[in-house]
């Protein structure tokens, strides 16, 4: 009977990478678990009382919060697609409503936290001429950024669909199995590589 020879350096980094790759599919579902742990977080988190944002460095603990935001300047409005509290396709409408640091310098882009209050929804995307004023809604993430889902629309507009936590991305599972599959594909290709050596170096000695 022929022995079968393995070659170790080269076993040793395939068989490395494999656990690499099962390490990584494990940490995406921890990933997962903590995904819907924050999830929960953020729906209970919208039943609380609203409470006014004082200082904007605050805002990522108060996520998915009924939130008090003054925007006594608006600008930089934009209009882009989304729904209103119908489902129903259209425009929402976004203002600038920055917020500066408690320190108040505007002049360093670090000491800045953008928060966008949006105000309503149309069918068109022409603006309503807000002027500004306190608006009271849900405060989501935008980015690495903030915006205020108004739960009251405004400037003539109509309301808004309410945020839902649940739309919040999480493909972790979807990861996970990613490098579970990547893992067993590198080995079988590797034991493929290995079995067809195997098997010319029999043909040779013949």
């Amino acid at each position: 009977m022929t022995r079968r020879r393995i070659p170790v350096i080269p076993t040793i980094i395939v068989v490395a990478a494999a656990a690499v790759m099962v390490a990584l599919g494990f940490w995406q579902l921890g990933r997962l678990d903590e995904k819907e742990a924050l999830i929960a977080e953020y729906e209970a988190a919208s039943d609380l009382p609203e409470v006014r944002l004082q200082d904007p460095r605050e805002a990522n603990e108060l996520l998915f919060r009924r939130v008090i935001l003054s925007c006594p300047a608006p600008f930089g409005w934009v209009a882009v697609a989304g729904r209103n509290e119908n489902d129903e396709a259209g425009y929402v409408h976004r203002y600038n409503c920055r917020q500066q640091s408690v320190n108040g310098r505007t002049d360093d882009r670090d000491a800045q936290i953008e928060i966008y209050g949006v105000i309503g929804w149309s069918r068109r995307p022409v603006e309503p001429g807000w002027t500004g004023g306190e608006l009271t809604g849900y405060l989501v993430p935008l980015g690495t950024d903030f915006k205020l889902v108004s739960t009251t629309p405004l400037g003539g507009l109509e309301p808004l669909a309410k945020p839902d936590p649940s739309e919040l991305p999480n493909n972790h599972l979807a990861y996970a199995g990613q490098w579970f599959f990547f893992a067993l594909t590198a080995l079988v290709i590797y034991f493929l590589a290995l079995r067809r050596r195997w098997r010319d170096g029999d043909a040779k000695r013949k």
